[in-house]
């Protein structure tokens, strides 16, 4: 199969092993686009894109880009949109219902989203949703077997409107715990800080779905402290509390986990590497590219035809 992958050339996240993961799957043409570049998708591929040539199209962009843009995105053939925030689609927040609105218009379209609650949403309003998980890059994220010695901890951001929260949850478990909430840099810098937590506080709150933190955190041997978001969700996931994860819904509830773990070291080390080892075995990039390689193989709804005049100015970018 040969696919065209857009993808986003500044962002924060660095996700260049999950692009290997699909690329080792895949004839895949992978580009990356800039900011520029997104605001004009038709010039972009009137000067640099043969749609014939492929056999899906993955739009990996940023939404606020792809939604003043329908006009266009709607000549694109064989599109796949990968989505990681479609979640801000079901809580308050400045795009809430506009994921719905925006492929309400493209309804031929595949969408791949991370969250399984949000994909199975999708469906039932009409949509080719599929469900791909987040994961953790390989390469730069694992346990290094070194001593823990910061006990409770977050690392991240807590500032935008979607996290919100977040954040009342973080400002309420640290007036009762000995929390560390910090940022770091991506790559060394956060590995080696994730290395020195025991017990990581996932507070994705509202969302419906685990943020990519959860993953990192468990592939780098934490603890994992989960803000609960569903049976369905976990058992797509095959989180199990106490055993892979802790999970939680309040912070009464969180600190009576932690009493049970923190009187019980053989319990924290079982949960630990049973994570640690579910992470490896399903959450990595590479094992989450070849899923979404999977996911774009069955046949696509069809299309309609373009009038004359749409292939026209596809083809003139106009």
């Amino acid at each position: 199969m040969k696919v065209l992958f857009l993808v986003q050339k500044e962002q924060r996240a660095i996700l260049d092993r999950l692009y290997e993961g699909v690329a080792a799957h895949c004839e895949c043409d992978l580009r990356w686009l800039s900011s520029a570049e997104q605001r004009d998708l038709r010039g972009y591929f009137r000067r640099e894109v043969d749609v014939t040539r492929y056999d899906r199209i993955i739009f990996f962009l940023r939404f606020k880009q792809e939604i003043r843009q329908v006009g266009f995105i709607r000549t694109v053939p064989n599109l796949v949109i990968l989505e990681h925030d479609a979640y801000q689609n079901y809580i308050p927040c400045k795009y809430t219902g506009k994921f719905s609105a925006h492929y309400r218009k493209l309804p031929w379209a595949r969408v791949i989203s991370s969250g399984f609650m949000v994909s199975e949403r999708l469906r039932q309003e009409g949509f080719d949703a599929v469900f791909v998980p987040k994961g953790y890059d390989q390469q730069l994220l694992a346990d290094q077997g070194r001593e823990r010695d910061m006990e409770l901890a977050f690392v991240g951001s807590t500032n935008s409107v979607a996290y919100s929260g977040r954040k009342a949850l973080l400002d309420e478990l640290g007036q009762v715990e000995n929390l560390v909430v910090t940022r770091t840099n991506s790559g060394a810098e956060y590995c080696d800080t994730l290395n020195r937590i025991r017990f990581f506080v996932s507070a994705d709150v509202g969302m419906g779905e685990y943020m990519i933190k959860n993953f990192e955190a468990m592939a780098c041997g934490c603890v994992l402290l989960a803000f609960d978001q569903g049976e369905a969700e976990n058992r797509a996931l095959g989180l199990q509390d106490m055993h892979n994860v802790v999970l939680y819904g309040s912070i009464a509830q969180l600190q009576a986990k932690l009493k049970v773990l923190r009187a019980d070291e053989a319990l924290v080390r079982r949960i630990a590497t049973n994570g640690r080892d579910l992470a490896v075995s399903r959450f990595s990039f590479a094992q989450v590219g070849r899923s979404i390689v999977e996911q774009l193989q069955p046949v696509l709804r069809p299309h309609p035809p373009l009038s004359a005049w749409q292939r026209l100015r596809l083809k003139l970018g106009v």
